[in-house]
């Protein structure tokens, strides 16, 4: 068993100031000297940027759906390992799941780990209408243990006095309106960390504002969880994986890198848009911002090494942005730019969003980094659009999720694979990716 302090930090809506007061409480207890390990509820990929920035620890996603209540458990305590504290950033409202449910919401995670929730609950407006608000989500779960809150933008000392004066739960700070510390924001979230440094910030209003020493000491009250198994150690296999990494290609769910990791694989990161390809063995492609980086992916030499590569035979696994940069070109703003070249289609930016949710992929063949009838679980969201040649190939059926094309995913040409869903790899993911690489450094 292992003791970990953690406190999850929920919202009651998604704009009450959640991801604002967890970044900052992260960026207070790292100012006292503590090591803290920082965790995002759900599939999200930019509020851990400004986590791992603060704490200097990568965050991690927490997402039951896609891992599974062992897996989180196994992340997080696997994960925490060395930290004095871990801080849970929760997703949407607290009790907020899929399609309505429990599930994957905040609240599932933090039964999962048995944690204690800190309510960030926005008082603008509003004084002992506030406690009804409080009451409502501390009652409505009774194995969601609500063991305090914090009150966002606050108006006057006068109105966290009134608020005070009735409190029906331990309010653990007051924080006033501070217009001067607002992060930007783009179609698919918030900036990327290392375009703001506006998070880290904040850390200096909670210490001022809230009781942080109450804050830990809430904390502690979390029960020990079981140590997860040790996972036997693989033989290096190797190989080396090239990592795009850069504004252009950065979502990526730390664990994904791991598995590469412990499947014998040595991860070698590079941008797209800078450089050249490196000596690599097989590519994996993420998400991110390819439409943002255009003219720089275009023009630079890397996409004709990734086109080469393919036409070698090299395997190539990417997602979402990754796959746009596999097309034959880009559109975006009435521009044309061309792409890799790899993949028949050719992706075009939208106004408007073209996907968004959770997706259930079974691999239906063809693709050689993707095992035939394997399955897993990912999330998509996307504003761009693919026109796919009337030939084109696909590997995967979706159970849930829209794809490419009305549940297919998975866009095939020789050995390169490209798909909208950003997976969570299951056990097995990794090493067939890793086993492909190999196959392709010997011959």
């Amino acid at each position: 068993m292992r003791h970990i302090p953690v406190i999850v930090v929920a919202g009651t809506h998604s704009g009450c100031g959640k991801t604002t007061l967890a970044s900052g409480l992260m960026a207070a207890l790292a100012a006292r000297g503590l090591a803290v390990q920082p965790f995002k509820v759900g599939p999200d990929f930019i509020d851990p940027t400004h986590h791992s920035a603060i704490c200097g620890r990568t965050s991690r996603n927490l997402d039951p759906f896609m891992m599974g209540e062992a897996g989180v458990r196994e992340t997080f305590v696997r994960t925490s390992a060395g930290a004095d504290i871990a801080v849970v950033e929760g997703a949407m409202g607290l009790f907020d799941g899929l399609e309505g449910t429990d599930t994957a919401s905040t609240a599932h995670v933090a039964k999962i780990l048995d944690a204690p929730v800190l309510l960030v609950v926005d008082a603008g407006g509003a004084s002992r209408s506030v406690h009804a608000m409080i009451r409502g989500y501390a009652g409505f779960d009774p194995a969601v243990r609500v063991a305090g809150t914090i009150l966002n933008r606050i108006g006057s000392p006068r109105h966290l006095a009134m608020i005070e004066e009735t409190k029906t739960l331990p309010i653990f700070g007051g924080i006033p309106r501070r217009k001067d510390l607002v992060v930007e924001s783009r179609h698919l979230g918030l900036a990327m960390a290392a375009e703001t440094g506006m998070m880290a910030r904040f850390g200096a209003v909670v210490e001022e504002t809230c009781d942080l020493s109450g804050i830990i000491d809430l904390a502690r009250s979390a029960p020990p969880l079981p140590a997860p198994a040790e996972s036997p150690a693989r033989p290096e296999a190797g190989v080396r994986v090239g990592v795009a990494n850069d504004a252009a290609f950065c979502f990526y769910y730390a664990d994904n890198l791991d598995r590469f990791v412990r499947a014998g694989a040595e991860p070698v990161f590079f941008s797209p848009m800078t450089d050249r390809l490196p000596d690599v063995d097989a590519l994996y492609l993420g998400g991110g911002y390819p439409e943002l980086h255009a003219e720089a992916l275009s023009s630079s030499r890397c996409r004709e090494d990734v086109r080469r590569a393919v036409d070698d035979g090299m395997p190539v696994y990417a997602e979402c942005g990754g796959l746009v940069y596999l097309t034959d070109r880009l559109t975006t703003d009435e521009e044309d730019y061309p792409m890799a070249g790899v993949l028949p289609a050719a992706a075009e930016m939208t106004g408007r969003i073209q996907a968004l949710g959770y997706v259930e992929a079974r691999v239906a063949g063809g693709a050689p980094v993707l095992a035939p009838g394997s399955a897993f679980r990912g999330h998509e969201y996307h504003y761009s659009r693919l026109d796919c040649a009337r030939d084109a190939r696909f590997a995967l059926e979706l159970l849930r999720g829209r794809g490419i094309d009305a549940g297919r995913d998975g866009l095939i040409a020789q050995n390169a694979v490209g798909q909208y869903t950003h997976a969570y790899f299951p056990e097995g993911f990794a090493e067939r990716l890793v086993e492909a690489a190999g196959a392709y450094r010997r011959t």
